[in-house]
């Protein structure tokens, strides 16, 4: 009988992949439905004996099975996509069936937890620090001092949250992991807790992942008397953006309205219910076990660029030819990944702009295309790696109606809780309509006697207005309580800087220093 493999992914099945795989098994074919390999162009991508055949429809069936069909990638893993990876996290991704038990322990799943049990939490905790890994829902910050900081504290209750709620447009690397490879996120949190003395956690998931939902309960009741003592349950988000941040996404587990808190005290500290927190993305998590496993640790800092160790699950997508999951060691340029490895744009015309970081990135300009991948230098650029969502637009695109969605985007999905997100979201929209439109007219407020600062006899020029939203970009970067608010700036001002003729046309001309 015909062994076909044929993914039960999201994005696999908004394609057909289910009603494909139901046309395999009425021609008597064994359809197994594993994880996606990532590459989503090719999706439905259908596999026979290790050789693939996408983007597989059901006019196809017959030819795959001929041996005869256009839609033949040849063997998968020596796809220049798939070989030019180094995949750690995603070391099964296409190749285990997300909730075989079987599949995941013949692939070296649990042995990190095994040996973690074995060698107790000082030394777990020293890996994690050796391994380099830092946060990668965005922030970057060094697990194994977030771990530590847990370890050290004393409380009687202490628990492993897992951030995903993956808001950023263009990822999808979290669902992938959870869909694909479910017992790796809950392994890599059954190891936190042994690291830090927690027995309980959760897994904050948005609505508008329903598989990665079903598929993480279903992999909970599988292995947990695989995890015992440590006990993780699945939290449903009701979809608010902010609530990836991780206080908004404490406040709402605990059942409270999703607004940021105050820091300190860091929830490492005073977390889920005031007790000591670890609070961590999937792709964080997900990849402790690998660094946990013999010689794990030193082989995942032996990758990377400077300080930036290990690998990145890079996500193209926008417009561009080839979009899907790439993993690769930090250092890489964005030259390689959308023009090398991602074919440049999928309409054919010039790329204009790269946003990097999900919404609330900056644009890069194809000329800092050579750009090592990695936090210190992104940062030099001001610019965000952020979760590694990498969007690519031609150039077509209107930079200033894009610099204006950021702000409206804040605007939509601010808390409400500090003044400068809350308001300054909403005037920035207002300062990059004035832009647009060609400065401001003095107006009836701005006449009355109460308004002691607003200038009496003109309105704003072009100029002014551009100094104003400089300015509110600067009070909004340093005065907001979180990067919703303090991000927002990136995408405005890298959009002001490096394409002002997309606000006003004269912009360029009349000020070129507006924006530097």
């Amino acid at each position: 009988m015909t062994i076909v493999r044929i993914s039960d992914d999201a994005l696999a099945r908004a394609g057909g992949a289910d009603k494909l795989a139901a046309a395999f098994e009425a021609k008597g074919c064994e359809v197994q439905r594993t994880s996606s390999w990532g590459m989503h162009w090719l999706e439905p991508l259908v596999e026979i004996d290790g050789k693939g055949f996408g983007p597989a429809t059901l006019a196809d069936v017959d030819a795959i099975l001929a041996g005869t069909s256009d839609k033949a990638i040849g063997v998968i893993e020596q796809h220049p996509f798939i070989a030019a990876q180094t995949r750690l996290t995603f070391a099964r991704a296409g190749k285990t069936r997300p909730l075989s038990l079987e599949d995941y322990a013949a692939s070296g799943g649990w042995s990190g937890l095994n040996r973690a049990r074995r060698i107790g939490s000082e030394q777990i905790l020293a890996d994690v620090l050796e391994s380099g890994l830092r946060g990668r829902g965005g922030a970057g910050f060094p697990t194994g001092i977030k771990w530590k900081t847990v370890a050290a504290a004393q409380a009687e209750h202490k628990y492993i949250v897992c951030n995903a709620d993956e808001g950023d447009s263009g990822t999808f690397a979290d669902r992938m992991a959870m869909e694909g490879d479910p017992f790796a996120l809950i392994e890599g949190m059954a190891i936190a807790g042994e690291a830090v003395g927690a027995r309980q956690g959760y897994i904050y998931v948005r609505s508008e992942y329903p598989d990665a939902i079903r598929k993480l309960n279903a992999a909970l009741a599988l292995c947990r008397d695989i995890i015992a003592p440590f006990k993780c349950e699945v939290r449903v988000g009701a979809g608010a953006y902010v609530c990836g941040e991780e206080t908004s996404l404490l406040n709402s587990l605990e059942g409270k309205r999703g607004e940021v808190r105050a820091k300190p005290p860091l929830p490492a500290l005073e977390g889920f219910m005031g007790r000591p927190t670890v609070v961590n993305n999937v792709l964080s998590l997900a990849a402790v076990p690998h660094i946990l496993m013999e010689g794990g640790a030193a082989e995942y800092a032996a990758r990377g660029h400077g300080r930036s160790k290990g690998t990145m699950p890079v996500q193209l997508a926008g417009n561009i030819k080839h979009g899907g999951l790439f993993e690769v060691p930090f250092g890489v340029t964005l030259d390689y990944l959308v023009n090398e490895i991602g074919g440049g744009t999928a309409s054919g015309r010039p790329i204009k702009a790269v946003q990097v970081g999900g919404p609330l990135g900056a644009y890069i300009h194809p000329d800092q295309f050579d750009i090592p991948f990695d936090y210190e230098a992104y940062a030099a650029a001001d610019a965000l790696i952020g979760h590694a969502g990498v969007t690519v637009f031609d150039d077509s695109a209107d930079m200033g109606a894009m610099a204006r969605f950021a702000m409206e985007f804040c605007a939509a999905e601010s808390c409400g809780k500090c003044t400068p997100c809350r308001i300054g979201s909403t005037r920035g929209v207002e300062l990059i309509d004035r832009i647009r439109d060609g400065g401001r007219t003095r107006d009836v407020l701005e006449l009355a006697p109460q308004m002691h600062n607003a200038k009496k006899t003109v309105g704003r020029s072009v100029a002014e207005e551009v100094e104003l939203l400089t300015d509110l970009c600067e009070t909004m970067k340093f005065g907001s309580l979180c990067a919703l608010g303090g991000f927002t700036p990136y995408p405005v001002m890298s959009a002001l800087k490096h394409w002002p003729a997309d606000f006003a046309p004269d912009l360029a001309d009349t000020l070129p220093d507006a924006a530097e």
